[in-house]
């Protein structure tokens, strides 16, 4: 009996061929002017086999960018750099979404184009250190807290963004509210300490993400928009004092605009992507409250993915780094084949070597 996970799925307007699909990736091979790398077309491509693509993370204005060469989604350059990518992924018969990406806090002044910190709901650094612009290493800076107007013009930096994907021939897009970045520190009580209406209450600290979501929607239709989120993970030390609190009620809250998807970080305990200290699973909740397909995505192999199908916690998965080093995944995984170890090494940076050579099952087996 053919496994769940190879059966198509309906997304919005996104017909999916399964329910595998490509996890955004940061591999920082942008070329000058955050261009996409030309070698970023036949990196998709190879991959188009999944169900969906969803794009690395793409900055949406040279502000919300926090690591070296990455690529944006705001200048006519770059926009011809994805058209390369969306066609080439088109014509291997794939789907491609572009994530749409704010840093907030983890920038650090090197990358902001007045030389001072990033932004942030509120001057509260993160813990630890990242990455600049040359890949060493230094301490998160204490950000700035944005203004009412500054969070305005950060929204119509969303809508530009999402026009420039249209243009660029993605088939939607992803809002990144995930990972410690800037509407996920909105939403979280240990980064957002305002007292104004994007603070405090939980109803306060939903309101950035959904007047994104709705600005985003309204260049693109809410049936190819999908967001993604991440309850507990503590990614960039971005932390909630009550994640239930918090997360079911944003599910719910995102409900009435009838998105394609909801992409939630959540991995099975024991994996890296697990929730930390004792946070409760909050798929099936968050599913329920949705209402409409959870992608789910989290350290998962082929076992834990079909269980968390099979246990209601997902409509359908998303993977990363097997992706990234097998790029006919869905073949390997229907075929039970052995899978290419990943190359953590060339992950950053660089250029063919561990981006497009990774060899497909048929050269293998030749």
């Amino acid at each position: 009996m053919t496994s769940s996970l190879f059966d198509p799925i309906d997304l919005g307007a996104l017909k999916l061929k399964n329910r595998i699909a490509m996890a955004p990736l940061t591999r920082s091979r942008a070329v000058e002017g955050e261009v996409p790398n030309p070698l970023a077309a036949e990196y998709y491509a190879q991959r188009a086999s999944v169900g969906l693509i969803v794009s690395e993370a793409t900055q949406i204005s040279r502000s919300a960018q926090g690591y070296p060469n990455t690529p944006g989604i705001f200048t006519e350059a770059q926009v011809q750099g994805w058209k390369a990518v969306t066609d080439a992924v088109h014509a291997r018969g794939g789907l491609i979404v572009a994530q749409l990406w704010h840093v907030g806090r983890v920038s650090l002044s090197d990358y902001q184009p007045d030389g001072l910190p990033g932004f942030a709901p509120s001057a509260v650094a993160a813990e630890g250190q990242t990455m600049k612009p040359d890949f060493t290493m230094a301490p998160f800076q204490t950000p700035r807290a944005l203004t009412i107007p500054q969070i305005e013009a950060i929204i119509a930096d969303y809508v530009h963004a999402a026009e420039m994907a249209r243009k660029a021939g993605f088939d939607g897009v992803e809002i990144h509210a995930a990972n410690g970045y800037l509407i996920d520190q909105f939403l979280k009580d240990g980064s957002n300490k305002r007292d104004d209406r994007y603070g405090g209450s939980v109803e306060n600290r939903l309101r950035f993400m959904l007047e994104v979501v709705s600005a985003v929607v309204a260049v693109w239709g809410a049936d190819r928009v999908g967001i993604r989120l991440s309850p507990s993970n503590g990614a960039n030390s971005t932390m909630d004092s009550d994640p239930a609190a918090v997360f079911v009620p944003a599910a719910a809250a995102l409900k009435p605009f009838g998105l394609a998807f909801l992409h939630l970080i959540e991995g099975e305990p024991g994996t890296p992507m697990s929730i930390k200290g004792d946070a409760p699973q909050l798929a099936s909740d968050i599913r329920d409250a949705f209402g409409g397909p959870v992608m789910l995505n989290g350290g998962l192999s082929r076992a834990t993915a079909e269980k968390a199908m099979t246990e209601g916690r997902a409509d359908l998965v998303s993977v990363g780094v097997p992706v990234l080093s097998n790029p006919d995944l869905v073949e390997r995984w229907k075929t039970n084949a052995p899978l290419n170890a990943p190359d953590k090494a060339t992950f950053y940076g660089g250029g063919a070597k561990g981006y497009t050579d990774y060899p497909f099952l048929e050269t293998v087996q030749a």
